[in-house]
């Protein structure tokens, strides 16, 4: 049963009166970038059905079960050195980073402190599944300013059809008690949800359900989608296919299926963007913070994206592992994107090498003339590489699986877009709030 209760839309009181827009910062360094670190690697205490990063450590070979102490002050040392901007942005992420308790991130403050100039200023986000955080945990996590992102998928049932234990058993229960742990003691967060081929069915009671009974100031939804084959077999390594966009096979739970049966459906994602901002725009806005909202609303009033997947290059977000190797990207953890390792080189060096320059060029350069003839092309730029795997209506490769609803939500918010947009710069003197 849904946890929502029947109180009417329409009794909301008090909408701001002008768009009130969070943007996240955008450091002006001479070389900026960003890093997820993984120190437990994708050892972790749940079995999401879902779950891009688990059998990573049969893959990527030689994994620890945590990271030691010499790479971890490499990594530190090296993330701080190698930002030219004044804030730096740590991301602690897995698997499950709670499982290395909370002393783990006491040294980890500690290294931060030692190595930062007074010039600079450090700051920590951790993603956390929520089922480990306790009273401890939340003091511990405001009184040291972290960010939580905090992984819950909507309602009892649409979270516990995939988030479950390694014994099968219900998550919800322990994750909806950790977020109120996080609000009790004071600790932003934002609810990180996986839009699948169940949840994209029911946006409004996902996203009422979220903002009504959770209650973060932002939150993120994930497309999930994710190929067949996907645990061994990286992206732009697929086998040549001739699956043409809005076809059977690119879409799930059909027998000639390209992804899994759990990867949401193109058309269904358009209809839960559409549906979620219609109800954000009446509203939200300037309340709830909904990541794609925003960075769209950016990209309409002439600013950079928020998101990497709307940007028309990528390769500044990699990823390293608690073994200290280095990858393009969260979700190009494969060996044949593998940069090298921090022990050998400076993260720096990896990060702006000419592999990886070539990784973030590549998502303009590798797009497909339907792309390049789209109306909502600066919008998007192709979204993310790895969910390039279907043809064009003509028989193009290299098109996103999402686009039949990516260009549904952006012909659906275009015009309420722009006028945001027009606000913001006649309220703001054109910048985000």
């Amino acid at each position: 049963m849904s946890m929502l209760n029947d109180t009417p839309y329409k009794n909301i009181k008090n909408r701001p009166a002008h768009p009130s827009v969070r943007v996240v910062p955008i450091n002006k360094g001479n070389r900026q970038f960003s890093a997820m670190f993984k120190p437990v690697g994708s050892r972790c205490n749940l079995a999401c059905s879902y779950c891009y990063y688990q059998g990573k450590e049969r893959l990527l070979s030689g994994e620890r079960d945590a990271i030691d102490d010499p790479t971890l002050e490499k990594y530190i040392r090296d993330y701080i050195d190698g930002n030219d901007g004044s804030e730096v942005f740590f991301e602690w992420q897995g698997g499950e980073p709670t499982l290395l308790g909370i002393d783990f991130f006491r040294k980890v403050l500690q290294l931060q402190q030692q190595f930062c100039p007074p010039h600079k200023q450090v700051f920590n986000s951790l993603q956390t599944n929520g089922t480990l955080l306790d009273e401890r945990w939340c003091s511990f996590l405001a009184d040291n300013g972290f960010l939580v992102g905090l992984s819950l998928d909507g309602p009892r049932e649409l979270h516990d059809a995939y988030r479950i234990t390694k014994g099968g058993e219900p998550t919800f229960d322990r994750v909806v008690a950790a977020a109120r742990l996080l609000k009790q003691h004071g600790v932003e967060f934002t609810t990180l949800t996986v839009v699948n081929n169940l949840n994209a069915k029911q946006p409004l009671e996902v996203y009422r359900f979220l903002t009504r009974e959770i209650g973060p100031r932002m939150l993120q939804f994930i497309p999930c989608v994710e190929p067949r084959g996907f645990e061994d077999v990286a992206p732009w390594r697929w086998t040549e296919n001739n699956v043409l966009t809005g076809s059977s096979a690119a879409r799930p739970g059909t027998p000639d299926s390209l992804v899994t049966d759990w990867s949401v459906d193109p058309d269904d994602f358009g209809s839960f963007l559409c549906e979620v901002f219609d109800e954000w725009h009446h509203f939200d806005i300037g309340r709830y913070h909904v990541n794609l909202f925003e960075s769209s609303l950016a990209t309409w009033a002439g600013l950079p994206p928020q998101v990497c997947v709307f940007n028309d290059f990528c390769g500044k977000s990699v990823m390293v592992e608690q073994d200290g190797s280095v990858y393009s990207c969260d979700h190009f953890a494969y060996p044949e994107y593998r940069l090298g390792n921090i022990k050998n080189k400076p993260l720096a060096d990896l990060v702006f090498s000419s592999q990886q320059v070539g990784f973030g060029f590549g998502k303009l350069d590798n797009l497909p003339e339907y792309c390049r003839q789209c109306s909502y092309l600066s919008a998007c730029y192709g979204e993310c590489p790895r969910n390039r795997f279907v043809r064009t209506p003509d028989g193009e490769t290299g098109l996103n699986y999402l686009c039949p609803g990516l260009k549904r939500f952006f012909a659906h918010a275009d015009e309420r877009l722009k006028v945001l947009a027009q606000e913001i710069s006649a309220t703001k003197n054109g910048q985000l709030q």
